[in-house]
């Protein structure tokens, strides 16, 4: 049986002869009533307490819970985004290095090409003024061969006596030929 501050005042006792005084009894009782009533009071003043006590410490747990999980999953999202930004980085380099080799042997080639083709129009403009040398010496040879008489050929055709021999510098024609860019 759970005792309670009201069963202890309903309480009644028998009666004997030379039993304890019953006033007394009762005061006492009262007084007992009244101290367990509060004890009991407190107790689920406390027991309130406790529980909001633990609701909270369980909701600051789960905080520091989330908090963990947050954290590892901020710091395994940092890892990765390190990783593959150093990924990323190692790679545009690399690209980059090759794109730098390949421009660079593009614009080799391209000189090597611009070099020959050039080496090509000397060539071509070394044999050009060689062979304007030799129609201008030719020409020339024509035009200052000595006619013995002026007259006719056998052929029947007139020679005409050059009025005046004419004075051609083949070397010079071809030097300004050459030095001409």
């Amino acid at each position: 049986m759970k005792v309670s501050p009201e069963s202890i005042k309903k309480q009644e006792f028998n009666t004997s002869f030379r039993g304890y005084d019953k006033e007394e009894v009762r005061a006492y009782m009262e007084r007992f009533a009244d101290d367990l009533d509060e004890l009991q009071k407190e107790n689920e003043q406390l027991k309130n307490e406790l529980e909001q006590s633990n609701a909270l410490l369980e909701e600051f747990r789960k905080i520091e819970k989330d908090f963990q999980e947050t954290m590892l999953k901020a710091q395994e999202s940092a890892s990765k985004t390190l990783e593959l930004s150093r990924s990323q980085s190692d790679a545009l380099i690399k690209e980059s290095e090759t794109r730098a080799a390949q421009i660079i042997e593009k614009a080799k080639k391209q000189a090597k090409e611009i070099n020959d083709a050039v080496l090509v129009l000397k060539e071509e403009k070394n044999l050009i003024v060689a062979k304007l040398k030799a129609i201008v010496n030719s020409q020339a040879n024509l035009l200052e061969m000595k006619i013995e008489e002026p007259g006719e050929k056998e052929s029947g055709e007139k020679i005409l006596e050059p009025s005046r021999k004419l004075e051609i510098d083949v070397n010079e024609i071809a030097d300004k030929l050459k030095n001409s860019k």
